[in-house]
């Protein structure tokens, strides 16, 4: 017996050596001023030829290198980037990065709960800094993720967190932010493998029943002054009603979208559609009501046979042209390394390239209340960003060579550019 534990131990050793992850970033301690790049400014401005100063974690230049004189000890460190191109760093809207490593694996899961209810679990608690797959995320230039609870049909509330850090609280950007309801499916599926049409009217029913009491009910608990006993389910949805948090409503269908917006308006809650393959079909009603749409996973096909084959590609140009907000995500945990090619996809569908930077730099951080501190290259703005060689929503040239969170520079070693050396040293290609 001791012979099979001290063999575990040693296989589990050898795995946690193995998995290990970069060394979180120090603080700056040193001004850095980039020179020279190319600054896509995350607000549809391009210069051509830009000096990028941040000190203290926090941009405090950002400008025309042609324009501008610095003394010769403004700052600590010059880097000159001829060549290069300057981004915000992107931002990942409706992930499970962090809180699910192996799909196949469930002990590596904690994206959901136990139970269909439970608006007071929160996701930054379940976050991992440890992960191995958050370092190839990082590697493409994805510096910030809202780490989503899934499940259920009220998941809980998601954070917006820093790829970065050793612990979950070291990597708290901006904590729950919203509470996230999977609205009860009102579409009937008419297939040999769905449970009877009058069976699923009547879930959705009973699920819509539910919603409206937990959310009557929430709401008396709100108003009621000298409460006897804490309810935590209550007191996690206090900011719904006093606007401090947002309901993010994840549906699809054009009956689930409308029935969403009225729900919220009866709560005159603060809302955010999260999938809207059929939010064309709505987009006046969420004009209307300010109600913005997290886009789910370009790379599909459509939702509906009738619809061209192209249409995920083209809804948010369309989405765009309509005057509704929106950004871009690509859902899942590993698969958020594309993301910026999902971006780069809507700009040969309709947006401009700046417009599809937008769509995971400035306009998530507006959705996810972050754009007071990041989102866009702006001085006084938190010092997030990253360096590529080429264009980072181009997946042909694409390479990311430098990050910074806060001003804090990223070791962008992974597992991947570790195999990619090793495998290059083997067959003599380095």
């Amino acid at each position: 017996m001791k012979k099979i534990y001290i063999t575990l131990i040693a296989l589990l050793s050898a795995s946690i050596l193995f998995a290990q992850t970069p060394v979180p970033a120090k603080k700056q301690s040193k001004s850095i001023v980039l020179m020279g790049a190319t600054a896509h400014l995350g607000d549809g401005t391009v210069i051509e030829n830009a000096a990028i100063g941040f000190k203290d974690g926090t941009f405090n230049l950002i400008a025309d290198a042609r324009t501008i004189r610095l003394a010769s000890d403004a700052y600590d460190t010059i880097i000159n980037l001829n060549g290069k191109h300057v981004y915000p760093g992107l931002i990942a809207a409706n992930t499970v990065l962090g809180i699910r490593e192996i799909g196949a694996v469930r002990a590596t899961s904690d994206h959901r709960e136990v139970g269909g209810v439970n608006p007071s679990a929160r996701s930054l608690i379940a976050y991992s800094t440890d992960s191995r797959v958050t370092p190839t995320v990082r590697y493409n230039g994805v510096m910030l993720a809202e780490v989503t609870p899934q499940g259920g049909l009220v998941s809980g509330s998601s954070s917006v967190m820093k790829l970065d850090g050793w612990n979950y609280e070291d990597a708290i950007l901006k904590s729950d932010i919203g509470i996230h309801v999977n609205w009860p499916r009102m579409r009937v599926r008419d297939a040999w493998w769905a449970p009877k049409p009058e069976v699923q009217r009547k879930r959705t029913a009973e699920n819509l029943a539910q919603l409206h009491q937990l959310f009557n009910d929430a709401y008396s608990y709100y108003k009621t002054d000298n409460k006897k006993q804490a309810n935590q389910h209550f007191e996690a949805m206090n900011g719904l009603f006093d606007g401090s948090k947002k309901l993010f409503v994840h549906a699809d269908y054009i009956k689930e979208i409308i029935s969403a917006v009225n729900f919220a308006n009866k709560y005159q809650i603060k809302l955010v559609i999260v999938g809207g393959t059929d939010a064309l079909m709505a987009s006046d009603l969420l004009k209307e009501n300010n109600v913005p749409v997290v886009l789910e996973d370009i790379h599909r096909v459509p939702s509906r046979t009738d619809q061209d084959i192209d249409m995920p590609y083209r809804l948010p140009a369309l989405l765009k042209e309509a005057g509704v907000e929106f950004c871009v995500s690509a859902p899942g945990f590993w698969q958020v390394r594309n993301l910026p090619f999902h971006a780069g996809t809507t700009a040969a569908y309709g947006l401009t390239k700046e417009e599809a930077l937008q769509t995971i730099t400035a306009w998530p951080a507006k959705i996810l209340g972050i754009d007071d501190v990041c989102g866009t290259l702006t001085e006084n703005k938190q010092a997030t960003l990253i360096v590529s060689s080429g264009d980072v929503l181009d997946m042909r040239t694409s390479v990311i060579e430098m990050a910074f969170i806060q001003g804090m520079e990223l070791d962008l070693v992974s597992i991947q550019t570790e195999m990619n050396e090793k495998f290059l040293g083997k067959f003599g290609l380095e």
